[in-house]
């Protein structure tokens, strides 16, 4: 059976986490929560559910990603898979066997979930975010012939392809440089509908002007880069 790692970024997710912890499927060997820059109590809730805890204090989506990856890099023995998912509770962590199964099977390589209308609670994605992922969408498969219809941070890779990408973006851009880099790289990719529901708390993307601003900025800067290459 392959190693899964989880790799969860989290800033001032203290009233979620231990939900999210609780219903991670137990064939998974580690939990890695990443607190990024929390003030409250993300780090101590987490540790007591039994997660492997490690602090970024650059502010960033990207970078606690990266410092979960450098982590699990520095490992004698690397895991098979990594599972990225977000720490508000808006994921479903039971489905994960959903986006890990195409890979176990030997088929693909990353397995993005997709927020499917028909699996989503009403309200759980702003108008913002939906125009954002059918613009994102809609230029990938303009400029690169892709078939993805969503940039859902619940998402599965195998870890050398993950280590082939060569992941750097820092904050918003992480999802959608994952993408492209794997349409470059010639990545087997396949998405799979997963549910979706209201965050607890407030959005630090798309709950705020900036975030919602600095985000699409970011997204369309690493679609604009690609299509020049």
């Amino acid at each position: 059976m392959p190693d899964i790692k989880v790799v969860i970024p989290a800033f001032n997710e203290e009233d979620s986490i231990t939900k999210v912890l609780a219903e991670i499927p137990t064939r998974v060997s580690e939990v890695i929560v990443v607190s990024n820059a929390s003030t409250d109590n993300t780090a101590a809730r987490a540790k007591a559910a039994g997660a492997t805890v490690l602090t970024e204090d650059r502010q960033g989506y990207g970078y606690a990603c990266l410092k979960g990856i450098n982590y699990i890099s520095g490992q004698s023995k690397p895991p098979d898979i990594i599972v990225f998912m977000d720490a508000d509770y808006s994921d479903y962590p039971e489905e994960l066997h959903k986006l890990v199964m195409p890979i176990e099977k030997g088929a693909y390589d990353m397995v993005i979930g997709a927020r499917v209308k028909e699996k989503r609670e009403p309200g759980s994605m702003t108008p913002q975010q939906l125009f954002g992922n059918w613009l994102a969408t809609f230029l990938m498969k303009l400029f690169f012939g892709a078939k993805y219809t969503d940039l859902g941070p619940f998402r599965a890779i195998r870890y050398d392809k993950l280590m082939l990408l060569n992941m750097e973006d820092k904050t918003y851009g992480w999802t959608v440089e994952m993408q492209l880099k794997a349409l470059k790289h010639k990545l087997a990719y396949i998405e799979v509908p997963v549910g979706y529901r209201k965050r607890i708390g407030i959005s630090k993307v798309s709950g705020t002007v900036k975030g919602t601003i600095f985000a699409g900025v970011k997204i369309l800067g690493w679609i604009f880069k690609y299509s020049f290459k």
